[in-house]
């Protein structure tokens, strides 16, 4: 199997974690890097041993064949369309999109130009949530019944040096971080048939205490506190907050009940994490052992991509998985605004699990 080369759009914050999650991986090799402001790029490229190119000139290089889009969310599907426009797989950072239409138009780009479309998301595809995707399909705790999933915290203009972009549209606490809860959950439970919500925002606007951007005022757009109800095809009902209005609370990240038992499952913004599993009957929890390896990271999605372009087989971090979780996004800012329930129209297929027990750097058996 052939390596892959693999250009970047945009060296911002998260940059360096794809530097990291993609090394492990022999079907991908990072070799360029482009971003609007030159001088940035120049030096990321000098830090991490890759070509600088303007982004019309990285689109325009044979010599790629995947280009990663880490924009902002409000050009992701811009960028997205111009990397397909350009005759390349596109792999995105999440969200997909900020709207259901340029979600839209990114998927039937690609599927046009027989081209692979990818999204972030990949945390799912770490040891913690593979191990917890196992349990339930193995069926240590039946039939799933109900969930819960939890992201409460005061927002990231304490230490963001661009927090203000998070109270903008395209953001906030769904929009940013909602895409691993609700990815997370339609790996464990499959898809969601319809929403329901009720939303907020707390603050009009928010004071930053970050070092960058000391005593600024973010003016506040977007909802800030949503909570909501999914109910999944299987007939599993989760309950689901995502807020940046919250200073500490006790909760767990994830949580899947079944007909014969709990499971906890680990941080789904991370790629490892504990697993744990209440029996029927029982009255203490019990570890899983880890089935699938934690020495992964972002960057592990775009590996899966690449190995999936050149076995024909569906890639699981896929734009279609994206779309599904746009989707229901979307959705619970709709029920919320309408109060009323909305039906998910998006059609997915579960993301196949991936086999377990594979060597570190690999992702087929």
């Amino acid at each position: 199997m052939r390596t892959l080369n693999v250009g970047l759009i945009g060296t911002g914050n998260i940059a360096p974690a794809y530097i990291e999650g993609c090394a492990p991986f022999d079907v991908i090799k990072l070799t360029a890097c482009a971003d609007i402001l030159a001088d940035r790029a120049r030096e990321f490229a000098a830090e991490h041993g890759l070509a600088a190119y303007s982004v019309d000139d990285l689109l325009a290089r044979d010599d790629i064949d995947i280009v990663v889009n880490l924009t902002i969310p409000a050009v992701h599907a811009e960028v997205s369309l111009q990397i397909i426009e350009a005759g390349k797989h596109a792999y995105s950072e999440k969200p997909l999109a900020i709207d259901r239409a340029d979600g839209e138009k990114v998927i039937q780009a690609a599927a046009a130009a027989g081209l692979r479309m990818g999204c972030a998301p990949d945390t799912f595809l770490g040891g913690g949530l593979q191990t917890a995707r196992k349990a339930i399909d193995d069926g240590l705790i039946g039939q799933p019944i109900a969930a819960t999933a939890f992201f409460m915290a005061h927002g990231p203009e304490s230490w963001h040096p661009n927090a203000g972009i998070f109270y903008l549209e395209g953001a906030g606490p769904l929009f940013d971080m909602g895409p691993y809860y609700l990815t997370a959950l339609v790996n464990l439970m499959g898809p969601v048939a319809r929403v329901s919500s009720s939303a907020q925002i707390s603050f009009p606007e928010r004071i930053a205490t970050s070092e960058a951007l000391m005593g600024q005022a973010l003016p506040v757009e977007v909802n800030t506190h949503i909570a909501g109800a999914l109910e999944f095809e299987i007939g599993a009902i989760a309950t689901v907050i995502t807020s940046f209005d919250i200073w500490g609370h006790n909760l767990p990240n994830i949580e899947i009940h079944g007909t014969e038992g709990s499971l906890s499952v680990p941080d789904p913004n991370r790629f490892d994490g504990a697993v744990s599993t209440l029996k029927g009957g029982a009255r203490e929890w019990n570890d899983v052992p880890l089935t699938h390896s934690t020495n992964i990271g972002r960057g592990a999605g775009v590996a899966d991509m690449a190995y999936a372009i050149q076995s024909g087989r569906p890639h699981r971090a896929s734009g279609q998985l994206a779309f599904h979780v746009l989707d229901i996004m979307c959705a619970l800012e709709e029920s919320a605004a309408q109060g009323r329930h909305i039906e998910i129209k998006s059609v997915l297929e579960q993301p196949p699990a991936l086999p377990a027990g594979l060597a570190d750097g690999m992702l087929d058996a």
